[in-house]
């Protein structure tokens, strides 16, 4: 095999995008996370990010939301109509409000400022441990549910016929659910499985998630018939339909 050869067989690495307004914060955090071994991209605002995640193409995205231009939250927004890239919030918000809505734009995780550089380069693992082991879960074929059809194979969700689009944790963790229908799931068992085991305590997390993923699927989501709540305990699905 030629050089050149061997250099095209190298393995890409793992490639971040730091968005923060703060300069004195980027360069920290590019020369924290190249020494971790990440390739690192940064973005002052959200605009530049949005730029740079459909021209480059992170792995992940770690995000500040208090920038000029546009915030973080509108940057969520827009990145969330044609990405599912995870994202890892930092920011000097820390209020449980702020936690709760960037979680239902859809960002993996929350990190408030200040911040342990160590804890966060922890969190990403956390993040890449998800993306690889699952995205080979084992639920396969389609599942009847009343007039819901979730069909594992072609990654597809249809309500009355019509499409409805998960998110990759949501498909994760709808993916246990499935795999474990009519089994009571605990709340630190789903965490670990979807989340990793450094998670499993964070029930606040959980029940975000969940409740997004019943907003999606349940005709009601207030008086949920698909995904069950057994209080204080965790949930349950059902067994499907052939």
């Amino acid at each position: 095999m030629t050089c050149s050869n061997l250099r095209g067989t190298r393995l890409k690495k793992f490639r971040i995008l730091v968005v923060d307004d703060e300069q004195r914060i980027l360069n920290f955090l590019k020369t924290k996370l190249k020494a971790s071994g990440y390739e690192v991209l940064t973005a002052g605002d959200g605009a530049q990010a949005l730029e740079q995640i459909q021209a480059q193409e992170p792995d992940l995205v770690v995000l500040d939301l208090l920038m000029p231009r546009m915030d973080g939250f509108e940057m969520m927004e827009q990145l969330r109509s044609f990405s599912s890239v995870p994202i890892v919030i930092l920011s000097a918000r820390g209020a449980d409000i702020d936690r709760i809505k960037g979680l239902k734009l859809g960002a993996d995780d929350y990190l408030p400022k200040p911040f342990n550089p160590e804890e966060l380069i922890a969190r990403i693992e956390a993040v890449r441990r998800r993306l690889q082991p699952g995205e080979k879960r084992k639920a396969g074929g389609a599942f009847h549910f009343g007039d819901v059809v979730i069909d594992f194979n072609r990654r597809r969700v249809t309500i009355r016929g019509e499409d409805k689009q998960l998110t990759r944790i949501e498909w994760l963790l709808l993916s246990e659910l499935v795999q474990n229908a009519g089994r009571l799931m605990l709340y630190e068992e789903l965490l670990t499985r979807v989340w990793g085991a450094e998670y499993r305590s964070d029930v606040h997390v959980l029940r975000t998630w969940i409740s997004r993923l019943r907003g999606k699927l349940e005709r009601t989501p207030k008086c949920p018939k698909i995904i069950r709540t057994i209080p204080k305990v965790g949930y349950v699905i059902d067994q499907p339909r052939p």
